[in-house]
């Protein structure tokens, strides 16, 4: 009787001796970082694998970006510059790798892609970007706010729409997302309980994965559609689809052990938004709030009545307790709401000096205490987290002018316009439901930013562009779909 092979037998010589050579280089780096005390030594296997893929497709880069997204970290830099490490080291790397390909193919681009109305909006927003960076009052900041833009747009734009073609694609990137995700809502939810879930300890439970509980709320309720929908995926009774359903009650918990009051505001509108879109009426919507924020504004300005909106210095105080919170909002002894008053207020007086094109990209933090009123000064005014305005709308006013929030809001709302078109138009249901989630998404970002500066965040920013790119490459399929029906009537 003929012995059998060994296993070993039938694999290539030169795969063992690669896998023998990367078990050495395992240990290795264990050894020398525990002995050095250097224990970033050990992550050394780890981005020999990633400069492996890189050679062989760096294209699985992308979907590795994603999965560190919820899992990164914000680390300071010299010069008082900061980071999201890993994932912005990827970003700048698939940037680069992204951009070769470019050139190197360059036939292979869709021009229709770029030009679609949402990308020519897109480039104009990060054209004026530039150009207010020139004009800057401290350019090498502006700058440094600038490029960060470039790769965040290369790769979740461009590189995205080039990636996410069809819904086999988007399961992909929600598989992705969605592991780690829930992953760390489990750690921070487990941690949170050994300190019985107390509002005061809701920050010191994130490290390392959020900064703050509003980063965590903020993916939290923004991916929360996505899933919402991501269970018509599978057949009812499936395994997958009953491990959905049980994360979206995993995602509520996590939401509501967040204590983000304007999350809970997002879930309802994101619910109310929904009808909108199905009775496509959703130009009319954006109108009534616009014209509900002129008002508003309007009321504000008016003989200077936001002065009247200036806290009792003794009473808005940070409070311990959610319930107590949620009673000082109402009536304005909330220190967190408050904080953001006197920083608008010193944004109403940084545009009246430069309405047109402001201070320049990220200039706010380093101009905005020479216009603050000592009446809105409340206890943590000193800033020293360096935290910024807390309105992405008002921040863009500030530091690119009227023109650049012109532009911005152009760039924001025409997506959402196009994208109920896009909806109705869409005959396949699952994309339907990809449309609609992508529309929601994008609605929960938008009135994130109405109370925070998070688009730079990537924890969000990377959602808001990659929902464009994924909404622009369903048109373009609609648009070839009708033509080839239209030939086949001739």
């Amino acid at each position: 009787m003929a012995k059998p092979s060994s296993i070993s037998s039938n694999i290539p010589e030169h795969s063992v001796r690669i896998f023998q050579a990367f078990g050495l280089l395992i240990l290795g780096s264990l050894f020398v970082g525990i002995a050095t005390e250097t224990y970033f030594l050990a992550g050394l296997p780890a981005l020999v694998i990633i400069a492996y893929i890189s050679i062989v497709d760096f294209r699985k880069l992308f979907f590795i970006l994603l999965g560190l997204l919820p899992l990164s970290t914000e680390v300071s830099l010299p010069g008082g510059f900061a980071t999201d490490f890993p994932s912005e080291l990827f970003m700048v790397a698939l940037m680069f790798f992204y951009l070769a390909y470019v050139l190197k193919n360059f036939k292979a681009i869709n021009s229709d892609f770029l030009k679609h109305p949402i990308t020519l909006l897109l480039l104009l927003h990060l054209g004026w970007t530039f150009a207010s960076s020139i004009l800057s009052d401290l350019f090498y900041v502006s700058l440094k706010f600038s490029l960060a833009r470039v790769w965040y747009v290369v790769v979740f734009y461009f590189m995205a729409a080039s990636m996410i073609k069809s819904l086999e694609d988007f399961k992909k990137v929600f598989w992705w997302v969605f592991i780690p995700l829930i992953t760390t809502i489990v750690i921070v939810v487990a941690r949170y309980s050994t300190y019985g879930f107390a509002f005061e300890e809701v920050n010191s439970v994130m490290s390392p994965f959020y900064r703050n509980h509003i980063t965590y709320a903020s993916i939290l309720v923004l991916f929360f559609p996505i899933l919402w929908f991501a269970r018509y995926w599978y057949p009812e009774g499936s395994a997958k689809r009953r491990w959905l359903i049980v994360s979206l009650i995993v995602f509520l918990i996590g939401i509501q052990l967040s204590y983000s009051r304007i999350t809970y505001l997002c879930l309802m509108a994101a619910f109310g938004y929904y009808f909108i879109i199905q009775y496509k009426v959703t130009r009319w919507a954006l109108l009534l709030a616009i014209i509900g924020s002129l008002l508003i504004v309007r009321v504000a300005l008016k003989n200077n009545n936001f002065l009247e909106m200036a806290p009792d210095f003794e009473k808005t105080v940070t409070h311990h307790e959610f319930d107590n919170l949620i009673e000082a909002t109402y009536k304005l002894e909330d220190i967190s709401g408050m904080e953001r008053v006197h920083r608008w207020v010193a944004a109403i007086y940084m545009s009246q000096e430069r309405p047109w094109v402001g201070v320049g990209p990220g200039n706010f933090y380093n101009f905005y205490r020479g216009y603050t009123l000592n009446k809105f000064k409340t206890y943590i005014s000193d800033n020293i987290e360096k935290s910024g305005i807390h309105s992405y709308y008002l921040m863009v006013l500030v530091e690119q002018g009227f023109i650049g929030l012109l532009i911005f809001c152009c760039f924001a709302f025409y997506p959402l316009i196009r994208g109920e078109q896009v909806y109705h138009q869409t005959k396949d249901p699952l994309i339907k439901n990809m449309v609609m989630a992508m529309l929601l998404c994008l609605m929960i970002i938008f009135i994130l930013l109405l109370l925070n500066d998070l688009l730079e965040s990537d924890k969000v920013g990377p959602f808001f562009l990659i929902a464009m790119a994924i909404i622009v490459n369903v048109d373009l399929a609609n648009r070839r779909k009708q033509k080839q029906l239209e030939t086949k009537a001739q």
